[in-house]
């Protein structure tokens, strides 16, 4: 109980004390651009710090693209291990049927935190061979901008906690770098995503999916006039249930005092 009650003071606390405007809000997004092709020809580094393109790893298999940042607290974990569970349910051929790459929209992160990183998840996704399929990449800021903007993700820096607000999910790209189908959130169907691969590896034109939108601030982009209201709401349910698991752990310690003494629970 002290642990969960720990957690909801720190989401509460991010949120409030740390909250982006509403206006910069309303920016991110993850726009579903079907079929429109990456560029190729944009470079970024690998773990071991070598300038590689796109090109390089758009060939006969599908990719997953994710974009996300290697310091990030919450999210980009989050929808990794979610990515890593739905991998892990592919059976026979889908095993191998893909390549991943994870591309920090930090331009300020280095090879060796995408090393890191790459290392937590191959160990984490458990099967062999992974390493040759699975690309963490870091870059410069013009190549983070232009992807971003080719994939539709748009994301806000926020200085003061030296943090990224931004949506979660990831991209599936045919061999020849169309956009195929978007996955948001941080859970996903493996037999969704077996079909998705299995589509675009043929080049077949993908379909919008219904969007689901989470950020790393743990609300929704809010846009319209009622935005100031919603955000009202968001921050005093953040209180009421933060009220709330104090009362139940003080209850509980209460009663827990009580019984040691005799007294019973009541």
């Amino acid at each position: 109980m002290r642990r969960r009650l720990g957690i909801c003071a720190l989401l509460f606390f991010r949120v409030t004390l740390h909250a982006i405007s509403d206006s910069d809000l309303g920016s991110i997004q993850f726009d579903q651009k079907i079929s429109q092709l990456v560029s190729r020809d944009l470079v970024f580094r690998d773990e071991t710090g070598k300038n590689v393109s796109l090109d390089s790893f758009l060939d006969k298999r599908p990719v997953l693209l994710l974009m996300g940042y290697y310091k990030c607290p919450m999210l980009c974990n989050m929808a990794l291990n979610g990515m890593v569970e739905c991998l892990q349910d592919l059976r026979g051929a889908g095993q191998d049927r893909f390549q991943l790459i994870f591309v920090s929209i930090d331009p300020k992160e280095t090879p060796a935190l995408a090393a890191a990183k790459k290392e937590i998840y191959l160990k984490r996704y458990g099967r062999k061979n992974a390493a040759e399929q699975w690309h963490f990449l870091t870059g410069a800021q013009a190549s983070i901008t232009a992807l971003s903007e080719q994939i539709g993700f748009h994301s806000v820096y926020d200085p003061a906690t030296g943090q990224y607000a931004h949506p979660s999910g990831f991209v599936v790209l045919t061999p020849r770098g169309r956009i195929y189908r978007y996955f948001f959130g941080i859970q996903f169907s493996a037999a969704e995503l077996d079909q998705s691969l299995r589509s675009a590896s043929s080049e077949k034109t993908g379909s919008r999916v219904k969007e689901f939108i989470l950020l790393c601030f743990h609300y929704a982009p809010l846009k319209g006039k009622y935005a100031a209201i919603v955000l009202a709401v968001v921050r005093g349910a953040g209180v009421a249930t933060l009220g709330g698991l104090a009362f139940i752990l003080w209850r509980g310690t209460k009663r827990a005092r009580l019984t040691r003494a005799g007294g019973g629970g009541k």
